[in-house]
């Protein structure tokens, strides 16, 4: 459901001729992203025609809720057959990369963070977090996760950029040029950067912190509602001076927790 627009404390604009949705993390909710390309597709409609339509998705596509293959699938032959998106690398995905790549003590992390949920929509029997580590595990999740989708997922960019605006899955590190930002910090910072009034050369626009509600401050703009828990995932509308949040509408009854 669309949220009337408001000014930020400084205005800030997009590239010339650019029109952003930017859509927080999803974590396997297939159904709600389903959902909320709709509800992009009918408010995109009513606009006038631009130049260029961009989609950010900001990371964290995959673990904790049912359908992260289909969410990979998915975004792998949308990739194929249309242009203007871009997929940042969440967290999530960087440490599924790294199990696939054979980071074993990364494995029980993963288990617990969400990762037994990606298993199974692979078809895995994935044990719970915390049981003994079985060598055949590695064998099915290489089987299942195939060469050609994780190189897909290891092309996916860790920033993009629209003029005063700038899209990154966590958040950056206060008191740095953005063009010299740690992969860990774009990945998983939290409190540092949350807590920051700073002005950090644009606005941030991130995830990977749950807010129940799209948290919009002077210096960033936070899009992760927890989706994968409350039935509400987030996306954010930019273009000019412009913006305004959509979202689905939450059904599920929850407290999301801050995890990883």
């Amino acid at each position: 459901m669309p949220t009337p627009r408001k000014p930020l404390a400084k205005r800030r604009r997009t590239a010339a001729n650019e029109r952003i949705y930017a859509i927080g993390d999803i974590h396997g909710r297939y159904d709600l992203l389903r959902q909320l390309l709709r509800q992009i597709e009918h408010h995109e409609r009513g606009l006038g025609t631009t130049k260029k339509l961009h989609l950010v998705l900001l990371g964290d596509v995959i673990d904790r809720g049912p359908e992260s293959a289909a969410i990979l699938r998915f975004l792998r032959d949308w990739a194929k057959n249309t242009r203007g998106q871009f997929v940042l690398l969440g967290n999530h995905e960087e440490i599924m990369l790294r199990v696939h790549a054979g980071e074993t003590r990364l494995l029980d992390p993963w288990l617990r963070m969400g990762g037994r949920e990606t298993l199974q929509s692979f078809g895995i029997a994935a044990p719970e977090p915390g049981s003994d580590f079985d060598p055949r595990l590695m064998n099915d999740i290489f089987e299942a996760l195939t060469p050609e989708l994780m190189e897909f997922v290891r092309k996916w960019p860790l920033v993009t950029r629209s003029g005063d605006y700038y899209f990154c899955h966590a958040g950056v590190r206060p008191g740095i040029d953005l063009t010299k930002q740690a992969r860990s910090d774009l990945l998983w910072i939290r409190e540092e950067f949350l807590a920051s009034s700073v002005d950090h050369g644009a606005t941030i626009v991130h995830g990977h912190s749950i807010t129940l509600s799209a948290d919009i401050r002077s210096n960033r703009m936070g899009i992760d509602t927890g989706a994968f828990c409350t039935g509400v995932l987030t996306a954010l509308y930019l273009e000019d001076g412009d913006w305004e949040l959509l979202s689905t509408t939450g059904a599920d009854a929850c407290t999301p927790r801050e995890t990883a």
